[in-house]
């Protein structure tokens, strides 16, 4: 017994540490109001103008209801401070996947090779891709981790599992078009889970038909949203960049990492008993952490927050990959591969959770570096529109300077200075462009905002 709680440590403290990490960055990114970033200043100064949610994409209404009523019940309540205002989005953007990032850890954090895979999808799917955190993609990338890791551990006979499978369902019912792939997937996984649960009562076997129906109902409005909108402009220009994925580095390493340790595993599973993972993974989080400085040696060689957007779709079919996987683990135990079982051996699960531990807070160092960039790039902006009157032209600002071009995007540059002004309206930096090219994928976000009796309180 005392040797079995010996074991455990390890595996606790990796949960631990990954847990205060997640909230840690969450509430240092709320600080820092990152969820203005791109979109985020349009959708909240649509949300102020407007008295209403931002819910003009409707396949992703329920990620969008959830993450901004916090803000919206703040100006109800009489809340002006567009500073609090932007804090408190941000807030609530990051809470939310937090929140079910920390839910899934918790549900497998008894089952190392489980929890190594949650760990690793934190590292290489939600932080390399969460500057852009106005996107629903991460709250539904978060869901169907959170889903997946419930499925796989349910009691047999637990009410209150299964409820949470629907609810999860009900959210990414309209949550993102990437739900065209985990929908069937997680429908096939809830299944399979109903179908262990023998000697279940009806009432239960009703719930997990719901919870499945939920998912493939995710799919079929996936697929709907993705036939109507195919031919926009805004739809083409993500079909076209969406191979440009290793353009950001934060996910492109640790994806390579990932990549060689699979296949090196699966070619020969006694690979991974061996120093062949700790120096790939060691390797990958030694780059992770000292990416922020690559440009020093090789200025062309930046972390780039847009990319971060332009990764979602890699990083939605790596998620993909690393849930089967983790589907894999629990249900094939009947003859297995070997290179299962030799995942499920205490000593390499236990290596390879130190490893995608390690990896994960190597991930946050370029995380945390970016962050305290846009602080410094919103200071400037905001100091500028609070001494200018009037229309700024972008093009006579250094936009193309270092830290500026990492940040800014000419669409959105009405409803970033307005946000950040101590008098909305007095000046407004807006872009020489004919919103053709590059407009916004909806057309109020380019207009410039009123935000009457709102201002930025330092």
């Amino acid at each position: 017994m005392a040797r079995l709680g010996v074991h455990r440590v390890p595996q606790l403290a990796a949960y631990r540490g990954v847990v205060l990490l997640l909230w840690t960055l969450a509430a240092y990114n709320a600080f820092e109001c990152r969820g203005l970033f791109w979109d985020g200043s349009a959708f909240l100064v649509n949300l102020l103008d407007s008295e209403w949610f931002h819910d003009f994409y409707a396949a992703r209404a329920h990620v969008d209801w959830l993450t901004q009523a916090p803000m919206l019940l703040l100006a109800e309540a009489g809340v002006r401070d567009t500073r609090l205002l932007a804090m408190a989005y941000s807030a609530s953007l990051f809470a939310v996947p937090a929140a079910l990032y920390h839910f899934a850890l918790a549900r497998v954090r008894h089952d190392v090779p489980l929890l190594v895979v949650v760990v690793a999808i934190v590292a290489g799917v939600y932080l390399p891709t969460s500057f852009f955190i106005v996107g629903e993609y991460n709250v539904t990338f978060a869901a169907v981790t959170a889903t997946m890791a419930v499925t796989l551990t349910a009691g047999i006979r637990s009410v209150r599992d299964v409820v949470i499978l629907c609810v999860l369902g009900a959210l990414c019912l309209r949550s993102y078009e990437a739900m065209i792939y985990f929908g069937p997937l997680l429908a096939a996984a809830i299944v399979w889970a109903s179908r262990r649960a023998t000697d279940a009562d009806f009432a239960i076997r009703v719930l997990y038909a719901v919870a499945a129906l939920a998912f493939v109902g995710a799919a079929v409005v996936s697929t709907a949203t993705i036939v109507d909108y195919w031919d926009h402009p805004h739809f083409s220009e993500v079909r076209s960049t969406s191979i440009e994925f290793w353009r950001n580095m934060q996910f492109a390493i640790p994806l390579a990492g990932f990549a060689i340790c699979g296949v090196a595993g699966l070619r020969n599973p006694a690979w991974l008993r061996k120093r062949g993972p700790t120096v790939v993974l060691g390797v990958v989080a030694l780059l992770l952490a000292v990416s922020p400085w690559w440009r020093d040696v090789h200025p062309p060689s930046i972390l780039y927050p847009p990319s971060h957007y332009v990764a979602r779709q890699a990083a939605g079919v790596l998620l993909a990959v690393l849930l089967g996987g983790m589907w894999l683990l629990v249900a094939w135990r009947r003859n297995p591969p070997s290179v299962l079982t030799t995942l499920r051996e205490a000593p390499v699960a236990r290596r390879m959770l130190a490893l995608v531990t390690a990896l994960t807070f190597a991930a946050a160092v370029p995380d945390v570096a970016l962050t305290r960039l846009w602080a410094d790039y919103l200071g400037g902006l905001r100091q500028l529109v609070n001494e200018r009157t009037g229309i700024v032209r972008a093009e006579t600002l250094p936009q193309y300077a270092w830290p500026n071009k990492l940040f800014f995007q000419d669409w959105s540059f009405p409803a970033l200075t307005a946000a950040i002004s101590r008098t909305p309206g007095k000046a407004y930096v807006v872009s020489d462009q004919d919103y053709l090219s590059n407009p916004p994928f909806e057309p109020s976000c380019g207009l410039l905002p009123k935000l009457s009796g709102y201002s930025w309180r330092d």
